[in-house]
């Protein structure tokens, strides 16, 4: 794995370095003993702008090193050129990446960009939608939090963290539109689902206190 990310982070400069042993070796030998170098060094270059170096975010994301991912993200400088799928990974990943920043404009900006560009996985796109819910919420545009939302329940959200953190945020909506009995049914929803999350765990807990209380 880690020798497969150090191929990933460093490819553009293998290809680049294999293609001028192929050049060298062409000049000095002949087409074919080169044959090798050129085709392994334009398969490294082209999946250094056509696939990128997404898959090293992981392992900063999973370090807590939203810092070193930043620097991931920022060195594709031709996103246009990345596969339709890796593109919209991208963008996504941008926009997760402005919303910890707290950037709910940029956030949705790429988001929305991630979105239209579409998903093969369901779940993803359903997360993608929550994620966009929870940015129209963040905005105070409840109307559009909801249709986001509801949409994510429908196309399928990935765990049951996801899907407990969707029925929650329906039953807040519910709640300000001051329709009881649906608040409440989202709520059991939610609660149902057993998340683990210390977040939506501590939420479900706060929204338990006062929802028994009110009618409907």
């Amino acid at each position: 794995m880690k020798f497969y990310n150090l191929i990933i982070r460093y490819r553009l400069a293998l290809g680049l370095l294999l293609i001028a042993i192929g050049i060298a070796t062409n000049i000095l030998v002949s087409f074919w003993p080169a044959f090798p170098a050129y085709f392994i060094g334009v398969i490294l270059i082209a999946g250094h702008f056509f696939i990128g170096p997404l898959r090293l975010i992981q392992e900063h994301l999973e370090n807590g090193d939203m810092e070193g991912a930043e620097r991931v993200l920022n060195s594709i400088k031709y996103p246009n050129l990345l596969y339709k799928p890796v593109r919209s990974a991208y963008y996504t990943v941008k926009g997760q990446m402005a919303m910890m920043k707290q950037d709910f404009d940029g956030a949705e900006k790429m988001m929305k960009k991630g979105l239209d560009l579409g998903t093969p996985m369901k779940e993803v796109k359903g997360a993608s939608l929550l994620q966009m819910g929870m940015i129209a919420m963040q905005k105070g545009n409840l109307k559009q939090a909801e249709s986001y939302i509801r949409q994510s329940i429908r196309e399928g959200l990935p765990d049951k963290e996801n899907e407990s953190a969707a029925y929650l945020q329906m039953c807040n909506i519910m709640m300000n539109k001051r329709e009881f009995r649906a608040a409440k049914e989202f709520f059991r929803k939610s609660k149902a689902l057993k998340p683990t999350n210390p977040e939506i765990v501590k939420q479900i807990k706060e929204v338990e206190k006062y929802i028994t209380r009110i009618p409907g």
